[in-house]
Parts: C-alpha cells; sequence; structure tokens
C-alpha cells in the first residue's frame, strides 16, 4: 500500500514537473515580446520603427484571397510577417517589396520562421508574381482588402498610400511600421532581434 502510495505522489511530482516545463517554453516567449513591447525595450540599439501601441489584432472575413484564389483569412499563418500595403504597386512600392525580400534572405536559418504579404488592390500582379514567385499577394475581394488596409493605418495616415512596411506577429497582431525613409538595415535589425529573443513563429 504504501509502495503505491509513493508511486502516486511520485508519479503526480513528475505530472507537475511536466506542466511546468511546457508552461515555461510556451508563456515566456510571449510575456518576454509583450514586456518589450510594453516597455519600449530593444535590445542592442534604437530602433527607426514605430510600436503600434497596444499591437493591433488583425480582423479579417472569409472573402480575403490570394491571387491563387486561396482564402487566407489567418494569412499570417504562425509566422512572422513582412506586410506592405500599397493601392496600386508603382516604382516605390517595387523597391520596397525589393528591400523585403533582402531582409527575408539575410535572415538565414531562421528564413522559415518568415513571410513577405502585399497588400494592394492592384489586379493585374503578373509581373510581381514573376519578379517575387514566394510573396503573398493578397488583393481580392476587393472588400475585404480595403477593411484589412484600414486597420494598418497610422494615426491619420492611410497605409494604401504611403508604402510603409509593418511586422505582423505570428498571433496576427500588427506590432511595428516603418515609414518609406526607413533602410532594409534598420528594419533588418530590428526582425532578426524579434526572432532571437522570441521563440514564437
Amino acid at each position: 500500500m504504501q509502495n503505491e502510495i509513493k508511486i502516486d505522489v511520485a508519479q503526480q511530482r513528475k505530472g507537475r514537473m511536466i506542466f511546468i516545463m511546457m508552461a515555461i517554453f510556451f508563456i515566456v516567449p510571449i510575456v518576454v515580446v509583450v514586456a518589450m513591447i510594453k516597455y519600449d525595450w530593444r535590445p542592442g540599439g534604437k530602433s527607426q520603427g514605430e510600436l503600434v501601441q497596444p499591437p493591433r489584432l488583425i480582423e479579417t472575413d472569409s472573402s480575403l484571397v490570394d491571387i491563387a484564389g486561396t482564402q487566407q483569412s489567418k494569412f499570417w499563418g504562425d509566422k512572422w510577417n513582412l506586410v506592405l500595403v500599397a493601392k496600386e504597386c508603382d516604382t516605390v512600392c517595387e523597391s520596397k517589396l525589393h528591400d523585403m525580400r533582402q531582409i527575408h534572405v539575410s535572415t538565414y536559418k531562421d528564413i522559415i520562421r518568415v513571410q513577405r504579404v502585399l497588400i494592394t488592390h492592384q489586379s493585374d500582379v503578373a509581373k510581381l508574381v514573376e519578379m517575387y514567385p514566394d510573396l503573398m499577394i493578397l488583393n481580392r475581394s476587393a472588400e475585404s482588402i480595403e477593411g484589412l488596409a484600414q486597420q494598418f493605418n497610422i494615426q491619420e495616415e492611410s497605409a494604401m498610400l504611403t508604402n510603409r512596411i509593418y511586422f505582423v506577429d505570428p498571433l496576427g497582431h500588427i506590432m511595428m511600421s516603418y515609414p518609406v525613409t526607413a533602410s532594409a538595415a534598420s528594419i533588418r535589425k530590428d526582425l532578426v532581434r524579434l526572432l532571437k529573443f522570441s521563440w514564437a513563429g
């Protein structure tokens, strides 16, 4: 009887330890990211980006699809996302897409944790698909794109007109934004820090 009690106690202790370890593994990264946002903590230097406070949870509907017609209401897909919003992808937009690709490639071993997304009203995107075959392009439906783009507005600016680059976290929150003047190098530094200090994604 005593042996059975000892075994039960040992199993309970083991179960509690497993639970605590799992909680630490899953909760600590989220706490770290939230703390970084709340206290504006950016290890290793000052960011050129602007924190979105509080982080905005993106709301979408089932009519949001990519160029292949695939439903993408959760387009962030458990990854860190570099997002560009542009009504029509002109030369400035194309330059930013190039920067995003360079930033993405430069993450090396963390490349699978990041994806690039373009949100646009532009219907003819054949050129962009040819130039950036691994870029997710969201351009339908018009109502869904408009509603989605408005969530990226900063202050009185229209996201469709500013060519900002945004960070969206693996849970679908808009975290940071970068004006058109921000360099690819500065954006990369912030992304690398996020990937280093967050286990999410």
